[in-house]
């Protein structure tokens, strides 16, 4: 298999709004490239990046593959990645290993939400971009709508338009190239062959102003190109291919091409220009970094002869091949056979095999260079956004950043006998998706997962039933309320009992108050002139520490209150450890009782961020919930929310957002404080409680 040097090779995301064609244009770049003998379609299940059964079912992409293609004796490797709201965050992921983001515009839809969404991760991450307008063979639309829609909602850079469409509707049948100003008329048979022709003369006028528009555009991204065009009033072909590459680079300026994927029209056109315009490893600046050993900023060229450095894309898990660890490499090379060296973890790797990535095909290959992206199979300790490197030349790239999962559901076997395989299976799911997170909740003793949304976790443990055959059952889980009490009291708690023989006695007299609330629990002993035996103290304090566990009004742990022993009376035969924990636990629930017991529910810190145009319906929304706005910030486009609210109103809070604001609002969670619980609501969930104690002792 062929050695590609870095200057040969790009690498590029396809990204962009679910439904916009990303899978059907990475078919056609594949079919074009003569990977591929024929050009898959979505609807057929038959392409070759939405490989999962899932994805085939849904038509959707669920998670980011890889592929590659050849095109003018170059490699294209290319990611193509999910575009739905839950499933986003992978996109985000990929494009840390890619020099280039590509996304893709319906041109039936325009600018989507997740759209936005991508174009903020190309701003954050600074990632040179392009724009491909799909769809053009659809009813209903305009290239002129659609860049205005572009230039209103994706600001920071300019854009250049490269080529124009033939047609509109069931009758485009191409694109006019604006840099070389020649025709591109497709065969409509899904080919991609086309003819290379004059314009049409009545789309000249059309043209010539759309070329002036791209040479200003231009023009205007470099000094010298500027004076040039001020002075002819055009540039040349290499000059406009030059500009435009510099622009690209700076992010300064984004192509923008047309076409209809998923009858490969205007694609050989694209790829022409991703060979001509868009950067190779080489053009860009190299990868930053920092040195383990000291924390200095670190980087390395992309070149073969620098150490070996790569960061970790993407993991996978195949039921035949195992763990798949995908590597973009920044510099150096990593052999098929021996070690790899984790820089984050400070481990070392025997490396099972080395394979690029055809979608499900995974030819092996003997080396990986810079510039180039491949797996690594079999790599036990090493996850998503781990830096792989060289030991004696170390350096560690900064970590990929995973947004806080959005809601959170309660998971349990159908079969008891798949308990014990529950938690080691989901750990595999969540190898491949680090915004899935599992953990046990040690007082409702539920095992919780948590993702971006209902499908995204469904989708998990979908896969998961496929893989691992555990099938599961998903609840809502249960609000860790707390009991307290509001008033101070003394009672006796007295245990005797006498059956024959040796009997039981203890007798405490318990002081109970409450404390200001976070401040858990007070034992204080007042015992003088040996009313209690010191050796029975603990036992005391035992006995109110395990009764606190499960509160008398509703059984839930009782905090916030100080409990003083200040009196009581033994037996010298009869009194026992035990039997003073009992009388300590009995004089607690009588005590308690007698205190004006409330229930305390958690409450949530939330920001929520969306439009402003979303912003009353959120605050109302959000006093619904009985929550209370503590703040609202401008940020951008955007206005933010900061309220508390009872986290048993927020537990289905992700989709309903999603609602109110059309997937354009997003937000995040914490705990702040326990408080009191209404009344009314109260007493409802002290009902249930009890309704749930009495069937279970029946």
């Amino acid at each position: 298999m062929k050695e590609w040097k870095p200057s040969e090779i790009r690498n590029i995301a396809v990204i962009g709004h679910g439904g916009s064609g990303k899978t059907s244009l990475v078919e056609a770049l594949l079919f074009n490239g003569k990977m591929t003998s024929r050009l898959g379609k979505v609807q057929d299940g038959n392409t070759v990046t939405d490989f999962d059964p899932i994805e085939i079912k849904k038509q959707v992409s669920l998670s980011s593959s890889f592929a590659y293609t050849e095109w003018k004796s170059r490699k294209i490797n290319l990611a193509d990645t999910p575009g739905y709201g839950d499933f986003i965050s992978d996109a985000r992921a990929v494009l840390r290993g890619m020099d280039v983001g590509l996304l893709m515009i319906n041109a039936a839809s325009g600018v989507e939400v997740q759209t936005e969404k991508l174009w903020r991760f190309l701003n954050e991450l600074k990632k040179p971009r392009a724009i491909f307008i799909n769809k053009l063979n659809r009813e209903n639309t305009s290239v002129e709508q659609i860049l205005e829609n572009i230039n209103e909602t994706l600001p920071e850079t300019s854009k250049a338009l490269i080529n124009i469409p033939l047609g509109a509707a069931e009758k485009f049948n191409g694109i006019v190239d604006l840099i070389s100003m020649k025709a591109h008329v497709y065969k409509l048979d899904d080919s991609g062959e086309f003819e290379i022709t004059d314009i049409p003369e009545e789309m000249l006028a059309t043209v010539k102003s759309y070329h002036e528009k791209l040479v200003e555009a231009v023009a205007e991204s470099d000094d010298k190109l500027i004076e040039k065009y001020f002075e002819t009033g055009d540039l040349s072909e290499e000059e406009i291919l030059n500009g435009i590459e510099s622009g690209i680079v700076n992010c300064t300026l984004t192509p923008i091409f047309c076409g209809a994927a998923d009858h490969n029209i205007g694609i050989a056109n694209l790829m022409d220009h991703i060979i001509d315009f868009l950067p190779p490893p080489t053009d860009l600046p190299p990868q930053a970094g920092r040195n383990p050993q000291n924390d200095e900023e670190l980087s390395f060229a992309c070149d073969e002869s620098q150490p070996f450095s790569g960061l970790v894309v993407k993991t996978m898990v195949d039921i035949f091949a195992g763990k798949i660890t995908i590597i973009r490499v920044f510099s150096g090379s990593l052999n098929a056979e021996g070690n790899v060296y984790n820089v984050t973890r400070n481990v070392d790797e025997r490396i099972g095999g080395l394979v690029l990535l055809q979608g499900k095909d995974h030819p092996a290959i003997k080396k990986v260079a810079a510039g180039d992206i491949a797996a690594i199979i079999k790599l036990n300790k090493t996850s998503t956004g781990d830096t792989l490197g060289d030991k004696k030349n170390p350096l560690v790239y900064p970590p990929i950043e995973f947004p806080e999962p959005a809601i959170a559901f309660a998971v349990k076997p159908k079969s008891k006998a798949d308990d014990e395989k529950l938690t080691s299976s989901l750990s595999r799911i969540i190898d491949e998706d680090p915004t899935l997170h599992i953990h046990r909740d040690e007082e409702t003793h539920e095992l919780l997962i948590s993702g971006m949304g209902q499908q995204h976790i469904e989708v998990a443990l979908e896969k998961m039933k496929r893989k691992f055959n555990i099938d599961v059952i998903l609840d809502l889980p249960h609000v860790p309320y707390r009991e307290t009490i509001k008033k101070k009291v003394e009672v006796q708690g007295k245990y005797k009992k006498q059956s024959g023989g040796r009997g039981q006695y203890g007798d405490t007299w318990l002081r109970l108050e409450p404390l200001p609330k976070g401040s858990g629990f007070q034992f204080v002993n007042e015992i003088t002139g040996g009313a209690i035996p010191r050796g029975y103290i603990p036992a005391v304090e035992k006995g109110l520490v395990e009764a606190m566990k499960k509160g008398p009004l509703a059984g839930f742990p009782v905090v916030d209150l100080k409990i003083t022993l200040y009196d009581g009376s033994y037996h010298d035969v009869d009194s026992s450890e035990m039997a003073f924990k009992v009388a300590a636990s009995m004089g607690f629930k009588k005590g308690v009782m007698q205190s004006d017991p409330i229930l305390l529910e958690p409450i949530m810190s939330v920001n929520v961020e969306a439009p402003g145009d979303y912003m009353g319906t959120i605050m109302g929304d959000i006093s619904s919930r009985r929550g209370r706005v503590q703040d609202t910030v401008v940020r951008g486009k955007n206005q933010a929310i900061e309220a508390l609210v009872p986290l048993s109103e927020v537990l289905q809070y992700a989709p309903d957002l999603k609602s109110m604001t059309s997937g354009r609002g997003s937000y995040h969670m914490e705990f702040s404080h326990y408080e009191e619980m209404p009344a009314h609501n109260a007493q409802k969930i002290i009902e249930e409680k009890k309704k749930e104690q009495h069937h279970e002792e029946h």
